[in-house]
């Protein structure tokens, strides 16, 4: 379960404030369409908060979450177990040492000769993690080897037994139960042979310990013990029952020396422990990570070695020499093939325990003392400084600036190099990245660059780093180049290339008209327009149906994947709304470059689409869009919400999608991707903030801001005051839960759309042209009192602020040379007058500018150049 409520260990930038400065009496609010009205947030004790503007350009920069320096050390311990001296000496180098002692065990007691076990089921031999042969049958129990062990074959159903028979009576005060980090038991029982029946001995719940003592109450003869198991840890290895010995005596041992820090966030990199000495006996320590307390224990939430097939077992492993080692964790052996460590983490919490893994010794030994002067990282992703930031944002709100900045701190983490000895090993590797930044999934997991996630990571990279850019250029490239004949596009470099999913190869064409729409790039946008051509000419029309629908298993894609590879089929309404944004992305990219042959195809086809979508998907009774056309009936946010921003529903079929999502897929943590179970268990309350953010547009672009901020702050406001805080996570699941467990990343890059949701949306600031050779700017106001921000962009900044009170509404804006905009102002044109340079541009009736045109909802300002341009909007009554 999650940690409720707001966690102390939770670090922010600053106290817990919902209002940004002193509350100004008298603030006021615009209405949802924009028109300034009365609104009792405005007066600071709401959502939006109040207070005076303060100058642009100040304010933000104590936000901001990126570590200061590449070094970065912990900032306080969260626990410390069994002997360990001045566990707080961590935090400081050059001070006090802390000291972890633990005595060499006595030998472990053994079965008699004759002994058997027998289990109700045990998994099937294969090569194991270190790819040797590997069984795991009930007598590994009892074979006197800690390093083989008994696995149920019964992943996550209970009970599972283990019955031990001797070959004669014996006299047993007790058992001790080893399990390994894979998993221990956590809850079981143990009964003996007796008078011809089953008699309970002990029973234990909530072990989280690797060596279990189980006393019995009294010593007991017998000829049998039945262990029998009904909870385990789940873990990545899968939660089954997992022995690897039972001593025939309840042997207690000093408890296992360990303290964990905690760095008060997720942070990414090399972490590094100074060993100033240890006793001369190879006393080992084993290193966990985690990015939850929850998910904390004797072994990390995930490690690459998961799914490398390493011996590691879920922890980094270091023998520390008697004269002591400046340790940095890096991939690879210590001696020969023991001692293994992964190299680079992504992890908020860090625990060092004394010991080792069996199959280690005599190179490491699970005893002895070990002095530490220090605990820090080596930081690998792009550091965000203030100083860095080309691109910043700031408002009323103080929940709304901490999800800006906790998601720009989130897309900041995944923002690496590729790497070989850090990247998913799962032959994700490529040498054509080797050495380039790029934008991972996640610092933990995926560490590789789906393409999917740039659809949102790389907005976020343009709006805050732009010089980085090149990280997006370099996956789209990359992808590119590593097309299929028949046009499909790889969705990242895992299985060297070869991640059948039918939806990514769309959203490689909208991320590469969204990269030459922020950078103007047209040296990109020439290169690949042949590789374009071929995902929108040859491969999407290859599985498209006689209704001009997408349908999936058409041309063998029956066991193609998506985002969240979701078992669907046939006429799915996210792939097609998704097919006419990628083909009107493409249009314009191919207008853009005079291609417009191309781009009128496109175009006619989006429209086809369009229609074909609204006429076979849509469900009237429900006022949504069918997720499939076939099986059984449910409604999804993402091709609901696709079907908003692609223009493919229109007013009236957007206003009751967006009830309906209203209606049934609300939670407390967000909005759930889909409206019932009959996808999967669970799924209509799972959250996806990849799938929250087009529904999230879809609410602001509909006229419908405060609906819009209210599903920020229910799903970032989740995420930012439960553990890990700050980041941002790749799914949440029931009860806003971590969705898969311990596996969950809880910093996914594709999770932050608040940021350019926030800064085109409600700030209102967006390019319309490559290179933001025009842009627009449309505010969509809501309840909050005030926002300003600065858009990088190949010219230099554009800048946008603006505040309202009960009648009047003011906005800046500065735009850089070479660069022409529009100034669009959403509200009943006819109550509302506008100034614009001291003059009066709107009365209410008429137009008195030739660069005003007023329509029924709006009023629009265009030819907007270099400059400084200020507009005041008053009320008329």
């Amino acid at each position: 379960m999650t940690i409720s409520g707001t966690p102390e260990n939770v670090s922010r930038p600053g106290p817990r404030r919902r209002t940004v400065l002193a509350a100004a009496a008298g603030a006021a609010v615009l209405s949802a369409t924009g028109l300034p009205q009365a609104d009792a947030a405005s007066t600071g004790g709401g959502p939006g908060g109040g207070g005076v503007a303060p100058r642009p350009g100040t304010g933000w920069q104590h936000y901001v979450q990126a570590p200061a320096s590449r070094t970065v050390r912990p900032l306080r311990v969260l626990a410390s177990r069994g002997d360990v001296s001045r566990p707080e000496a961590l935090l400081e180098p050059g001070g006090a040492r802390t000291v972890l002692r633990r005595p060499q065990p006595v030998p472990a007691p053994r079965w008699p000769e004759g002994t058997v076990a027998e289990a109700s089921s045990a998994h099937a031999g294969n090569n194991g993690n270190d790819g040797q042969p590997r069984t795991y049958d009930a007598a590994n129990a009892v074979d006197g080897d800690p390093d083989t062990f008994w696995n149920d074959d019964t992943l996550g159903a209970f009970p599972d037994t283990l019955t031990i028979t001797l070959p004669a009576a014996r006299e047993l005060s007790g058992i001790t139960l080893v399990s390994n980090s894979d998993g221990v038991p956590t809850d079981f029982t143990v009964d003996v042979w007796r008078d011809g029946g089953w008699q309970s001995a002990a029973t234990i719940s909530g072990n989280d310990v690797i060596q279990r003592a189980v006393p019995f109450p009294t010593p007991v003869s017998t000829t049998r013990v039945r262990i029998t198991v009904t909870g385990v840890q789940d873990t990545p290895r899968g939660a089954f029952s997992r022995i690897n010995e039972v001593w025939p005596e309840a042997v207690t041992t000093a408890e296992v020396p360990s303290v964990t820090v905690d760095f008060g966030k997720v942070v990414v990199g090399w972490p590094r422990i100074r060993f100033t000495s240890a006793s001369d006996d190879s006393p080992g320590v084993r290193i966990a990570f985690s990015e939850t307390k929850e998910f904390l224990t004797d072994r990390s939430d995930f490690t690459r070695s998961d799914q490398s097939g390493v011996p590691a077992q879920g922890t980094d492993q270091f023998a520390v020499p008697a004269d002591g080692a400046d340790w940095s964790d890096h991939k690879g052996f210590q001696t020969g093939t023991k001692v293994y460590a992964d190299g680079l983490h992504g992890f908020r919490y860090l625990k060092i325990t004394l010991d080792a893994l069996a199959s280690d010794a005599p190179a490491a030994q699970p005893w002895g003392t070990v002095e530490i002067d220090s605990v820090s990282l080596d930081f690998s992703a792009y550091l965000g400084t203030p100083a860095t930031y080309r691109g910043w944002f700031l408002c009323s709100d103080d929940d709304l600036n901490r999800y800006w900045y906790g998601a720009s701190y989130t897309n900041e983490l995944v923002t690496d190099t590729f790497r070989q000895d850090d990247v998913d090993p799962r032959n994700a590797w490529s040498g054509s990245l080797e050495g380039k930044l790029v934008l991972h999934d996640g610092p933990k997991r995926d560490r590789d660059p789906y393409v999917g996630d740039l659809a949102v990571s790389a907005r976020t990279l343009y709006l805050t780093h732009d010089e980085a850019a090149v990280a997006a250029r370099n996956v789209l490239a990359d992808l590119a180049e590593h097309q299929r004949a028949d046009g499909w596009i790889p969705p990242a470099s895992i299985g060297d290339y070869t991640l059948p999913l039918f939806d990514y190869p769309l959203w490689w064409v909208t991320c590469s008209w969204d990269y030459v729409l922020y950078t103007g790039d047209r040296g990109y946008a020439e290169r690949y327009h042949p590789n374009l051509q071929k995902v929108l000419d040859v491969w999407y029309p290859s599985v498209t149906d006689e209704a001009g629908l997408l349908s999936k298993g058409l041309n063998g894609t029956g066991g193609y994947g998506d985002y969240a590879f979701l078992n669907r089929t046939g006429r799915i309404t996210y792939y097609n709304a998704n097919y006419v944004q990628a083909l009107n992305d493409g249009a314009r990219l191919a207008r853009w470059l005079g291609h417009d042959a191309d781009a009128e195809r496109w175009t006619r086809r989006a429209a086809e689409v369009g229609d074909a979508i609204n006429t076979h998907l849509w469900d009237a009774d429900a006022g949504a869009y069918l997720d499939s056309g076939t099986g059984p009936v449910r409604h999804a946010q993402d091709g609901n919400s696709l079907a908003i921003t692609a223009k493919v529903a229109d007013a009236e079929r957007a206003a009751s999608a967006l009830a309906h999502l209203d209606a049934t897929t609300r939670r407390p943590y967000g909005n759930a991707f889909m409206d019932n179970d009959t996808l999967f268990g669970g799924a209509a309350q799972r959250v996806y903030a990849f799938t929250s953010y087009p529904e999230i547009v879809a609410r602001f672009e509909t006229g419908r801001a405060d609906s819009a901020l209210d599903q920020i702050r229910r799903t970032y406001g989740w995420m930012d005051s439960h553990d890990p805080g700050i980041t941002h996570w790749e799914g949440i699941g029931p009860d806003g839960s971590l969705y898969e467990g311990a596996y969950t990343s809880m910093a996914h890059g594709w999770s932050t759309g608040v940021l350019p949701a926030l800064t085109h949306q409600l700030l209102g600031a967006r390019p319309t042209a490559p290179g933001y050779t025009t842009w627009e700017v449309r505010p969509h106001t809501g309840n909050v009192a005030w926002a300003q921000g600065q858009l990088p962009t190949p010219h230099g900044p554009l800048r946008v602020a603006w505040e309202q009170t009960r009648t009047t509404f003011e906005v800046t804006v500065t735009a850089p040379r070479g660069t022409r905009g529009s100034l669009v102002l959403a509200g009943d044109s006819r109550r509302m007058t506008v100034r614009g340079g001291g003059r009066p541009l709107w009365n209410g009736r008429h137009a008195l500018e030739r660069t005003v045109r007023a329509e029924e909802d709006k009023v629009t300002v265009f030819g907007l150049g270099a400059g400084t341009h200020t507009f005041t909007v008053a009320r008329c009554d």
